[in-house]
């Protein structure tokens, strides 16, 4: 997983929660390299899934609502950081539906060995559903990201997670555009 994504959650916990709970769940999650990381570097997703359960135990939330909120965030961070991504695109479903087309080939550009979900997409005027398939169990990171991309484009539109295998690493995600 790239250092950005440990950089960002860092940044979040450290704005949400203050530098003192940022410092505990460093402390808690018993990282091999004490919670330094560059955002050009590459770590393994246990390490997220370390830091986000001691941030659910240190806080009290539930971990996938934690996961989801980080999701939301880093959409948020995304939309700063790179808008090329979103020269031209007007629509939540235009920018979704092209996040394997175009985002993660721009993406595999900049980060030749990242490992990417990928997603089947199937849409119409009032619905797009996205099937969702990772090798790491961030089917709630990824509905963050889909809840930023809404508020971002302002629309009416709700959406529905269903989980398609036990380990959250697939996931079915039904957006439709409200009234």
């Amino acid at each position: 997983m790239k250092g950005m994504v440990f950089t960002e959650f860092f940044e979040m916990v450290e704005d949400v929660f203050g530098d003192d709970v940022l410092d505990d769940i460093i402390d808690d999650a018993e990282l091999p390299h004490d919670g330094v990381y560059t955002s050009v570097g590459i770590y393994p997703y246990s390490e997220m899934t370390s830091l986000a359960s001691a941030l659910a135990k240190r806080t009290g939330h539930e971990l996938t609502a934690l996961i989801e909120t980080f999701g939301h965030h880093l959409f948020g961070r995304f939309t700063a950081l790179y808008p090329g991504f979103f020269v031209g695109v007007e629509s939540t479903y235009d920018f979704l539906a092209g996040i394997d087309n175009h985002i993660h080939v721009e993406v595999k550009k900049l980060y030749p060995d990242a490992q990417l979900p990928q997603f089947d997409i199937h849409r119409n005027d009032q619905q797009l559903e996205l099937i969702y398939n990772s090798q790491r169990p961030f089917g709630y990171l990824a509905k963050g990201l889909i809840q930023g991309c809404i508020e971002h484009f302002k629309e009416p539109i709700t959406i529905e997670k269903v989980d398609i295998s036990d380990d959250m690493t697939s996931a079915r995600f039904t957006l439709n555009k409200s009234a």
